[in-house]
């Protein structure tokens, strides 16, 4: 048994930040996930890194890691390598940020992205990060695509996610 689900491939750090529950918005320049509201979303690892170190700033800064907390962070989000479906995450809404949001409100936001700049962006909520239980080598893109998870990958089912047949997956629709 195999489960479908749109994916979408991250660059490092983000896969791993999202999938460890630091990251809980991702930021777009158009509403990519929208279509996806309460549905669950795989999570691709990329083969490339993210071309910014604005991420060390905000875990530094505005979560107050140190070094030695930001490297753990890093070390688990590689847990499976790159080029592989690693883990899932429940989409919620998404909105477009104001180019006049500032302050604290902004600075949560940014938080919460672990990235600067999200005015004008689309912003979406993410939320039950979950690894599987073992990677799934697959080839990334650049848009949402669908994969088929074997159920033997799937994570325990938690009581906070939604599940589809005890497998702990938001059903496309």
């Amino acid at each position: 048994m195999a489960v479908q689900v749109r994916c979408l491939s991250f660059r490092q750090p983000y896969a791993g930040l999202v999938l460890d529950g630091v990251k809980t918005v991702e930021s777009r320049w158009r509403p990519l996930l929208a279509p996806l509201e309460n549905q669950t979303l795989a999570v691709h690892v990329a083969q490339r890194d993210w071309e910014g170190s604005e991420w060390r700033a905000v875990l530094s800064g505005l979560l107050g890691m140190n070094g030695a907390q930001i490297e753990a962070l890093l070390e688990s989000g590689e847990r499976f390598g790159r080029g592989v479906v690693a883990g899932l995450v429940d989409v919620g809404r998404t909105w477009l940020c104001p180019a006049s949001l500032q302050g604290m409100e902004l600075q949560c936001l940014e938080q919460s992205a672990v990235l600067i700049g999200l005015q004008e962006k689309h912003l979406t909520n993410l939320s039950n990060p979950r690894w599987l239980k073992a990677p799934l080598r697959a080839p990334g893109g650049r848009d949402l695509w669908t994969i088929e998870i074997p159920a033997k990958l799937l994570p325990e089912v938690t009581g906070s996610s939604i599940s589809e047949g005890g497998v702990g997956v938001r059903p496309m629709i």
